[in-house]
């Protein structure tokens, strides 16, 4: 019986939260476009990605209208507390240190961090395996936390940069030893391509509950409840009708071994 109820339940907290935002015609989510396959651009310029379309179909939800706001990861949470945007859609962990600032939503997917260097150099994601190394990483990620606090004081340099793209081009240059990255980003985006052919997820999946979280969710303004109601309660919907296992399964099982 409880379980005929929540798609019952989960579209009547919709409809509510819809009727009580007929005037916000339009959601704004920021993103960074160059963390595939989360979000990224076709070479047409067109914006895709598993959190393009989860978000587009939250809207649809909604009923209300997507606009998507570029910028760099690391100013995405700037960005929401200027209010150039209303969300954060974009790959986002949900850490301790990110909830003194904003609320998430409930989970969307799973994420896993992973070290990726050549195969040749036989790298573990230990700081023993690891010092005397150059290991690039998104700047304002999650990863970036992990391997300053974890790393750094042990002999491991860690080199931030603004997009992943960069990580990846001084990989393959030699100017890096390794990257720390969401493991299906690293397939999808570097490893499954051409030049990423002699270079693997090293080790094991990273974890570490106080600073890597497991899941990906979307992170809202605190002063913003209703924004986050409306986006639970089309997360719930599309959970239930299975649009975002659909879509899960769609980006991710080709890659999937969270920012």
């Amino acid at each position: 019986m409880k379980q005929r109820l929540l798609p019952a339940l989960a579209a009547a907290a919709l409809a509510l939260v819809v009727a009580q935002s007929a005037q916000a015609e339009t959601l704004r989510f920021g993103t960074d476009p160059t963390y595939p396959p989360y979000e990224y651009k076709l070479p047409s310029g067109q914006l895709v990605g598993l959190d393009i379309e989860i978000g587009n179909s939250l809207c649809a939800a909604a009923h209300v209208k997507c606009e998507w706001v570029e910028g760099s990861f690391d100013g995405l949470i700037a960005g929401l507390q200027s209010r150039k945007f209303d969300a954060i859609n974009a790959s986002l962990a949900a850490t301790a240190s990110r909830r003194a600032v904003m609320d998430f939503t409930t989970p969307l997917y799973p994420a896993d961090i992973r070290l990726v260097a050549a195969k040749a150099a036989h790298l573990q994601p230990t700081a023993a395996s690891l010092a005397g190394k150059r290991i690039g990483v998104l700047q304002g990620s999650t990863q970036a936390a992990f391997a300053k606090q974890n790393w750094a004081a042990h002999g491991v340099s860690i080199v931030e940069y603004q997009d992943q793209n960069s990580v990846y081009a001084d990989l393959l240059n030699g100017r890096l030893d390794g990257t720390l990255v969401v493991g299906a980003a690293a397939q999808l985006g570097f490893l499954a391509k051409p030049e990423g052919k002699n270079f693997e997820l090293a080790g094991a999946q990273i974890v570490d509950p106080a600073l890597l979280s497991a899941s990906s969710v979307i992170g809202v303004r605190k002063t913003d409840a209703h924004t986050l109601q409306m986006l639970d309660a089309a997360i719930a919907q599309l959970k239930q009708n299975g649009t975002i296992d659909r879509l899960t399964h769609k980006y991710l099982d080709a890659g999937a071994t969270t920012k």
